[in-house]
């Protein structure tokens, strides 16, 4: 019902954004190692596999709004929670330093 009122065009891009943020999403997910979650204190591997699989199954086959941005807000918690985490416990976050710092240490300006 919703949809009707709004151009199809509109529509289409937007469920290519659901579709390739929950892929996104899943392939950095499947790609982690399973005991970095359980080192991270995250829900385990299967779990976020299963959820952002049914995301990626609803983005693909059911056309439902209500679904598509609940599938997107499962993504985007990923994203924003566990892909982090799981990067500073499998060493692939930032160590401290700076935003400033190059290869041979800080970049101060020339002073």
């Amino acid at each position: 019902m919703l949809r009707a009122g709004f151009d199809f065009t509109l529509w289409l891009v937007l469920d290519l954004v659901f579709l390739v943020t929950s892929v996104t999403a899943l392939i950095m997910a499947a790609l982690a190692r399973k005991d970095a979650y359980t080192a991270a204190d995250k829900q385990t591997k299967n779990f976020w596999l299963i959820i952002l699989g049914i995301t990626v199954a609803v983005n693909l086959f059911v056309s439902v709004l209500f679904l598509s941005i609940a599938g997107l807000i499962a993504s985007i918690v990923f994203f924003v929670d566990v892909r982090p985490a799981l990067a500073q416990v499998s060493g692939g976050g930032r160590k401290g330093g700076s935003s400033s710092d190059g290869p041979y240490g800080p970049y101060n300006g020339g002073r």
